[in-house]
């Protein structure tokens, strides 16, 4: 069969194919566009979940009417610059858009027409392609001084096969917010607006520039629980930086829909960036959690290859190494800075868990002992409430079944017995307790509940702690400090095994042998598709070495780093730190109770167990005032 050019149209509709796989795609496009032009408010509107109509308004630089008609031909672009020799360098990528496929591929597919009036000022003037038929630029209207506004209608209509891979109408409508989400966040000085089916389900004003305008934005798209349970993030290494907001680790969720990255601005679904943000929070969360986090590279663009895919949703770095250290390098800082801090949410979960009883009086006792239907009942004139206070103990144990006994041990006082206040006196009782105790963070030990919980006092709420699992994070971070400060104790196999494998993962594996011989792990190239495995960790004890080293060749393959051995470790770690903690169910005496709680304000990460599950909750005044309704 011999060679033939293919007409204009057909390839025109191959390159629809890969820029604009659905509607989100077209909108992502068009919205890089309009940030390109440097606009500063960007509309969106969608009927039909984009197919049969999207519209893009934007207040940028606009276009001169000879523009608009080169706009629409393919490869054309005022993104990119030739220099003296007219060659055009590719590797200096400083916009979103540089290809010139988006606007000529959608009209290729669709019906596109495109209004706009430049900045320099002049008349306004239009241009629209159907079916990649181009019609001739002529004079038009326009609502603002200057930008441009982007209409599609009847997205493949031009392509009825493609029509059949769409999926429905709800389901493209959320891919579209969701992309235009993901803009907003890499655009906080940006107003946007998304009007779906004439509906806006997305109005963000313009942010400031910078952390707390990021933030702000962050707020309003993910929620006010992220913006108080994230962690800044701003690091440097070799002129690569990394900033935005990482959740801590009680703040993780069931999947991965929470991670939002973006290299110079623009969003990515990166595997070396996922990688090494799993491997950031290998030490706090369960392989079923998730943590949440917004991270932006900026990295000179000579050292990014974002020309790797039509539609620019993929990266290549020149030096992975150094952007993986850098990603994990600055997450675990921040997560070490935030020491024992735990999340506002899993306060909030407590707190939903308490309900109000229902106020069934005593027999023999009437209306006013408890202050219920009477006007007087919660007075400080008449105490009509609290007649209890002064009525012997005889007589309160038949109002109070148990009210005298013990259920937990209570901390007592230095000082002589003080009685409590009588019904007259608002004087509360005093304490003796040093007053840098309760100013603490995790405040003085009260009582422990059940053998297993301790309740402590801070000056301004309460504090409840999971003794087990709190002494199990110290005890895993002790052996992490001692595993860093000196080698891990190797046990040599009594037969050297030798692992068969793909020579391409092979060679990866024996690349990696100084890296993974600080983990206790000695391996060597054997042959040329197989590695020989001599020693192991001791903590592995008796291990499957087979699938230990293949489960490396595999994360080696997918994120760059050995996550299985390191995770491994951290496993049994946290099996040795839990059998070493103290255990659910041990009564522990006042002092050991404080000294634990000064041990987890001294340990970072100690505001979470091993598997991201929170150690401690904090209740504050306001909150318990809530629950009794005295707010």
């Amino acid at each position: 069969m011999p060679i033939r050019r293919l007409p204009p149209e057909t390839v025109n509709r191959i390159a629809a194919g890969e820029v604009v796989e659905r509607p989100a795609s077209a909108i992502k496009e068009l919205v890089e566009n309009a940030l390109d032009a440097g606009s500063t408010r960007i509309e969106i509107q969608a009927d039909g979940g984009g197919l049969s109509r999207i519209l893009i308004a934007d207040d940028g630089h606009g276009m001169a009417p000879d523009q608009l008609a080169l706009c629409v031909e393919r490869h054309a672009t005022s993104k990119l610059e030739p220099d003296d020799a007219g060659d055009v360098d590719l590797l200096r990528i400083h916009t979103l858009g540089f290809r010139g496929e988006a606007l000529p591929s959608i009209g290729s597919v669709a019906r596109l027409t495109i209004t706009s009036r430049p900045r320099e000022g002049g008349d306004a003037h239009q241009i629209t392609v159907e079916g990649g038929d181009q019609r001739p630029v002529a004079p038009a209207g326009f609502p603002g001084p200057h930008g441009a506004r982007v209409e599609v209608r009847d997205l493949f209509y031009a392509t009825p096969a493609r029509l059949k891979f769409m999926k429905s109408e709800r389901a493209e409508a959320m891919a579209i917010s969701e992309e235009i989400k993901r803009q907003a966040m890499a655009h906080e000085g940006v107003a946007f607006t998304l009007d779906l089916d004439g509906k806006t389900v997305l109005r963000l004003p313009a942010e400031h520039p910078g952390d707390h305008g990021r933030l702000k934005r962050l707020a309003a798209l993910l929620g006010r629980d992220f913006e108080a349970n994230a962690l800044l993030i701003d690091q440097e290494r070799d002129g690569v930086r990394l900033t935005g907001y990482a959740g801590l680790p009680t703040y993780s969720r069931g999947n991965a829909a929470h991670q939002f990255l973006f290299v110079n601005g623009r969003p990515v679904k990166d595997r070396l960036l996922q990688g090494a943000l799993r491997g950031a929070y290998a030490d706090f969360l369960a392989r079923d959690r998730h943590p949440a986090a917004v991270l932006f590279l900026d990295i000179d663009p000579l050292y990014v290859d974002v020309n790797v895919h039509p539609a620019k949703a993929e990266v290549r770095f020149r030096d992975p190494a150094l952007v993986r250290g850098l990603i994990v390098g600055a997450l675990r800082h921040a997560l070490a800075a935030a020491g024992h801090r735990a999340s506002t949410t899993v306060a909030a979960d407590a707190l939903s868990g308490f309900r109000a009883h229902e106020g069934v009086a005593a027999p023999g006792v009437g209306n006013g002992v408890w202050g219920v239907g009477s006007s007087a009942g919660g007075s400080a004139a008449g105490y009509s409430g609290w007649q209890a206070w002064a009525a012997p103990a005889s007589q309160t144990a038949q109002i109070l079944p148990g009210l005298h006994d013990r259920s937990a041990r209570v901390e007592t006082f230095d000082t002589p017995h003080t009685p409590y206040p009588t019904p007259g006196s608002l004087d509360p009782r005093p304490s003796t307790l040093a007053p840098s105790e309760l100013d603490l963070p995790l405040g003085a030990a009260r009582a422990q509940l059940h053998g297993t919980y301790i309740v402590a006092q801070t000056r301004d709420g309460l504090v409840v702690v999971d003794q087990h699992a709190a002494h199990e994070r110290l005890v895993y971070e002790r052996m992490k400090t001692q595993m860093a400060e000196g080698s891990v104790t190797r046990q040599a196999l009594l037969t050297p095994e030798v692992v068969e494998l793909d020579p391409a993962e092979a060679d990866r594996v024996a690349a990696r042998a100084d890296e993974l011989a600080e983990l206790g792990l000695i391996v060597e190239p054997f042959g040329g598709g197989a590695v020989l495995v001599r020693e192991t960790p001791a903590l592995l004890g008796d291990t499957d070495v087979q699938g230990l080293i293949r489960d490396i060749a595999d994360d080696l393959a997918e994120h760059g780093a050995a996550l299985s051995l390191k995770e491994r470790m951290a496993e049994v770690c946290g099996t040795m730190a839990c059998h070493g903690s103290v255990r659910a169910g041990r009564v522990l005496s006042a002092p050991e109770m404080n000294a634990l709680l000064r041990q987890m304000e001294a340990t970072p990460h100690s505001g979470q167990c091993n598997h991201g599950r929170p150690t401690y909750v904090e209740l504050k005044l306001g909150d318990l005032e809530k629950l009794f309704g005295r707010r």
